[in-house]
């Protein structure tokens, strides 16, 4: 399911697209061989997801003459294989992931078809509030078909056994109340951060960085937490000294973002996520054969310096690869795809029959309100606050492409000074110093 991602896969994915996309910026791909069939064909859609129900595939062929032959492929096996294709011009897909962070990357190297050739994306754009994250030098690289964004979360009785009678408003208060919690709430470290080198300890510092006001890069890439009062700076400090006050577990040094909320929040071993997934109490806290805290874990909406704080997008897109066979016919399953009927049967409005079990939250606001207006989506009327006011890309101006490099600085200079190793001051230095080279093209 989307909401538990492991983003630790992409790091390995990360260091083979970034190797390859030197070689492909000289050969970026053509649209030779491609055919403009829209009926009577086969296309290859291929995500890092469990097939949609076959009858939805059944509805879509009989209704467009398309046939889909779906492959599900893991993460990081999946952006091996869009980078190879693109590099050597050879077609594995007609439409396969665009990931947030790829959009930069993928968008400069011109590997995939501009969407707005094909749909029309500014109707979009109202109903997408996440479409922003996949546009890049003004082309859509990609259509989100899932609404995540980065959430907090906390057990409501853990926190209530505390004492804590009102949930926090500003990051101050959150962080008493774990102190709260930790003294009187029967819970030995109650705040999960994944520290373990990996994406997932990135996002989660991009969302604290925002929880303290700020951002972390600029539209030109520049940093933006270089100094000892910038947010991100701030939010870096905020996160080790949690650790080292022993609001987070020790162990967490080598917890992924995953593993936290699968084995620590979702079985009680911790009260609350800063950097949750959206759809997570629904798909994995509220899930009896996952967790035993069962209607004990509520959204938060994030608290900030003075008030409600933006929650960061990372959603899942899908794309036309420029080596695709049938991309027209590609286009029309991408619309049907990401239409509001289907992502609200996905989500389970109208029966299991439709509903997709890898499916967690729908990216079109108007299958979000039927789901909610319905209530079929557990915590539906924060999740669709949220998503309609409070989710924002994590760059103002979209992922740049050198953003896997980036990451990988981010990970592994936090992963540091957790362990302690080296100061907050010394990795924040080495982070801010990595943005500015790879901003200057160096």
């Amino acid at each position: 399911m989307f909401s538990l991602r492991n983003n630790a896969r992409r790091a390995a994915g990360f260091a083979i697209l970034s190797s390859l996309a030197l070689v492909g910026t000289a050969c970026s791909g053509g649209d030779g061989g491609a055919s403009s069939a829209t009926t009577g064909v086969t296309i290859n859609v291929t995500l890092a997801a469990q097939p949609l129900p076959q009858a939805a595939l059944d509805a879509f062929t009989k209704a467009t003459g398309i046939t889909v032959n779906w492959t599900n492929i893991d993460w990081d096996s999946l952006q091996t294989k869009i980078a190879a294709a693109a590099t050597a011009k050879t077609y594995f897909a007609d439409a396969t992931d665009v990931d947030w962070s790829r959009v930069g990357q993928l968008g400069k190297l011109n590997w995939f078809y501009p969407m707005e050739n094909y749909l029309d994306t500014k109707a979009l754009t109202a109903d997408m509030p996440q479409l922003s994250s996949f546009t890049t030098g003004g082309h859509v690289v990609g259509v989100p078909y899932d609404a995540s964004f980065l959430v907090a979360t906390v057990n409501k009785k853990m926190f209530a056994d505390a004492g804590v009678t009102a949930m926090p408003t500003t990051i101050d208060q959150y962080t008493q109340d774990l102190k709260q919690v930790k003294e009187k709430g029967g819970v030995q470290y109650p705040l999960d951060i994944p520290f373990a080198a990996a994406e997932g300890l990135s996002t989660y510092w991009y969302q604290t960085t925002a929880a303290f006001g700020g951002t972390v890069l600029d539209e030109q890439g520049k940093p933006q937490f270089a100094e000892p009062g910038s947010a991100g700076f701030k939010a870096a400090q905020w996160m080790v000294d949690a650790l080292r006050q022993g609001l987070v577990a020790p162990g967490n040094i080598n917890v992924t973002d995953s593993q936290g909320q699968q084995t620590l929040m979702a079985h009680g071993e911790t009260a609350s996520v800063f950097g949750d997934y959206s759809g997570n109490v629904g798909s994995l806290y509220d899930v009896p054969s996952s967790s035993t805290v069962v209607h004990q874990v509520a959204y938060l909406p994030t608290p900030g310096v003075g008030g409600q704080a933006a929650n960061m997008s990372n959603p899942d897109g899908i794309g036309i690869p420029r080596n695709a066979k049938y991309p027209a016919a590609a286009a029309k399953f991408i619309e049907w795809f990401t239409s509001a009927e289907n992502q609200a049967d996905f989500a389970g409005l109208n029966g299991p029959d439709k509903a997709w079990a890898a499916y967690n939250m729908p990216s079109r606001l108007t299958a979000v309100d039927r789901l909610n207006t319905h209530g079929d989506l557990i915590g539906g009327d924060t999740l669709a606050s949220l998503l309609k006011s409070q989710a924002r890309p994590v760059f103002p101006g979209g992922a740049p492409s050198w953003y896997p490099q980036f990451s990988t600085a981010v990970y592994t200079n936090l992963h540091a000074a957790a362990t302690g190793s080296m100061s907050v001051d010394a990795a924040i230095k080495t982070i801010a110093d990595t943005a500015n080279r790879l901003a200057s093209g160096q």
